[in-house]
């Protein structure tokens, strides 16, 4: 048994000392350093098949959850507003903020800046802006960074109204970190959504997702897209991440406040098909 195990070990050896930090990828454990760049090639395989990835990842209503995500935040409807939508390299999210303020509100003011860590993501990302009446206006920015640690001179203190990310925080290697980035970055008074994968509670429903997840989905990666193992990592990366009510304590821990611990209006999530995703909703005092 190694020394992380053994109880008579002590805390000060130097094995201890030299073990680097170490966290989840999927279900495998590996050195925080080298999370982030197994987490790009995930993201860069899938890039060009980004859709389809979410479509086998949801049964296809992924589409559906986005739609409901932002209606629920309702851009344009107090005036134009300043977006930071991180890991949202494809700018599917962003398309659908800028549409519905100015469907809805005649708003064609409001901005979002696209953030993601991985290039390829971006480039996807710009591809589609530029099939769009977006392109080439102020209205989108794309901009590559790490979600844990934001240069301050492309993002200062206090500057964004709401902050977004979507099927992207499980994917970081500190979830605190990025929360705390988020936090510093907004205005007082802004908004951090967060729509994330979730726990189920029905038991019947989350045996059935189950069963769809570890035996479907990665076999509809090797037939659609030829990689089995990135939708692999994407279905365990799901059942790593917090349950609803530790996720908003986290986002509570990072200076946020939310409503209590339950789904639904006054609540600090939204669960949507019984919590298999979850819109989490955070203000910056």
């Amino acid at each position: 048994m190694s020394a992380r195990f053994n109880s008579t070990a002590t805390p000060n050896s130097s094995n201890e000392k030299s073990r680097p930090a170490q966290t989840h990828f999927g279900f495998r454990t590996v050195d925080e350093d080298l999370k982030e760049d197994l987490v790009k090639g995930v993201f860069s395989s899938v890039a060009p098949k980004y859709d389809l990835m979410n479509d086998a990842m949801s049964m296809g209503v992924h589409r559906l959850w986005k739609d409901d995500f932002v209606s629920l935040l309702n851009p344009g409807r107090r005036g134009p507003i300043k977006i930071l939508d991180m890991a949202g390299g494809t700018g599917d999210i962003a398309m659908r903020m800028l549409d519905h303020a100015r469907e809805k509100y005649a708003d064609r003011t409001t901005s979002v800046l696209i953030s993601d860590i991985n290039p390829d993501m971006l480039k996807e990302g710009m591809r589609r802006v530029r099939q769009t009446m977006y392109h080439n206006t102020p209205q989108v920015g794309f901009q590559v960074a790490n979600a844990q640690a934001l240069d301050p001179e492309i993002f200062p203190d206090n500057t964004f109204d709401l902050y977004t990310i979507a099927f992207g925080i499980r994917n970081c290697t500190s979830i605190p970190d990025v929360l705390k980035e988020a936090h510093r970055v907004l205005k007082p008074g802004g908004t951090f959504a967060c729509l994330e994968f979730g726990k189920v509670d029905n038991p019947l429903l989350s045996q059935l997702y189950d069963v769809y997840s570890f035996s479907v989905i990665p076999m509809l990666g090797s037939i659609l897209a030829s990689d089995r193992e990135s939708y692999q990592y994407l279905v365990e990366s799901i059942r790593r991440f917090p349950s609803q009510p530790a996720f908003a304590q986290m986002i509570r821990d990072a200076g946020f406040t939310t409503g209590q611990d339950f789904s639904g209006q006054g609540g600090a999530w939204r669960d949507l098909w019984g919590g298999i995703a979850s819109v989490h909703l955070g203000v910056k005092a």
